[in-house]
């Protein structure tokens, strides 16, 4: 699995699985999770983003 940094204050984020339907059924696609840095100046329930297509 992959991490990614918060661009907000640079810690790591973990990797969080979501799904979406495709063709009737739901498959899993990972995607950044949320910062759970409490000094983060983020809003909490914001996700890390990331550049399609990766």
């Amino acid at each position: 699995m992959y991490e990614d940094t918060c661009p907000v204050c640079g810690h790591r984020v973990p990797a969080e699985i979501h799904r979406h339907k495709t063709l009737g059924i739901y498959v899993p696609a990972w995607g950044p999770g949320t910062c759970r840095n409490p000094d983060c100046g983020k809003p909490d329930g914001d996700t890390v983003s990331r550049a399609p297509g990766r």
